[in-house]
């Protein structure tokens, strides 16, 4: 296989399932199109790491040889020197993913980064944020993630947390947040927020933004107080850094303009000197991360290719 034509897996580490995918890079150097896609429920003890092992393995092993691996994961990510530092969902702390993962592998190069990091990536690769240099993406599932794309670099910060915007604080007196904070936008405008607060064993996020659509009190009043942390987050990052595009992303996002229309009115009620940046839906769904994982590893191979 020649260098122009090299191989990539990517694989989104997902709280309950693993995606994989494997493309084939074009002689332009871009991601062709995608050869597999393949995926795993991940197991939420400390087995995820070696059957996210094994299934690489197993991928290679039925589909041939790739050239790099890139891995989007969710917790706390160093990027830069491929650790895992943190998740509850898969279990790991401080795990040296990359340098594990390449030694299981033959020594094929890995890396890995955030996935909503991933996701914002992709989106602004290949997604609704194509050709914006200055965006935000909010990836609203299980919890709540972000990535910041100022003038058309993705910032990682100096400890590698920017972009949390699940835990900013917008109700001080709140319940308590996994990570140890009370009232943070996680608690209220994740899926898991959403279906906490309407109280009903076995109504997801989903049930609840059809119920409220269809004027159901209780759930309508879960909707808004959503939707008003959201505003209330968003309008303090936009304060901050000005931003033409903001990326509404995951399983919440996925109720459109029901999301859309009550988030515009209430960021535009609030906002006095602020210029209001476009508010789309993600164009990618649930198959972003994998997507950016794969672009990471192309982008690893290139840097590779530099340095011989």
């Amino acid at each position: 296989m020649t260098d122009a034509f090299a191989r990539v897996l990517g694989i989104d580490v997902g709280g309950t399932s693993m995606k994989a995918g494997m493309w084939t890079r074009r002689a332009d150097r871009s991601l062709g199109d995608r050869e597999l896609t393949r995926r795993r429920p991940t197991p939420q003890d400390e087995t995820a790491a070696d059957l996210l092992a094994e299934f690489a393995e197993a991928l290679i092993a039925e589909y041939g040889p790739v050239d790099a691996v890139g891995l989007a994961i969710p917790g706390l990510v160093d990027d830069e020197a491929g650790i895992a530092e943190f998740s509850v969902a898969p279990t790991w702390t401080n795990l040296p993913l990359r340098d594990e993962m390449s030694a299981r592998l033959g020594g094929v190069p890995v890396v890995l980064g955030h996935d909503a990091r991933m996701g914002g990536l992709a989106e602004g690769r290949a997604g609704a944020a194509v050709g914006c240099r200055d965006y935000l993406f909010v990836s609203l599932g299980t919890g709540v993630g972000g990535m910041l794309c100022l003038d058309g670099v993705p910032r990682l910060g100096p400890h590698h947390r920017a972009g949390e915007l699940g835990h900013v604080v917008v109700d001080p007196g709140g319940v308590e947040c996994g990570c140890g904070q009370r009232g943070c936008l996680e608690t209220i405008a994740s899926a898991t927020g959403i279906a906490r607060m309407y109280g009903v064993e076995g109504v997801s996020a989903h049930e609840v933004a059809l119920r409220a659509a269809a004027a159901d009190p209780r759930a309508a009043e879960v909707w808004h107080t959503a939707v008003s942390a959201l505003a209330t987050n968003l309008l303090a990052t936009i304060t901050l850094f000005d931003l033409s595009l903001v990326v509404l992303g995951g399983g919440v996002a996925q109720a459109g303009d029901q999301l859309l229309d009550p988030l515009r009115r209430e960021l535009a009620e609030r906002m006095s000197y602020q210029c209001m940046p476009e508010l789309v839906c993600a164009a990618l769904g649930d198959e972003a991360a994998v997507l950016g994982s794969a672009l990471i590893a192309l982008d690893l191979l290139d840097s590779l290719g530099e340095e011989r």
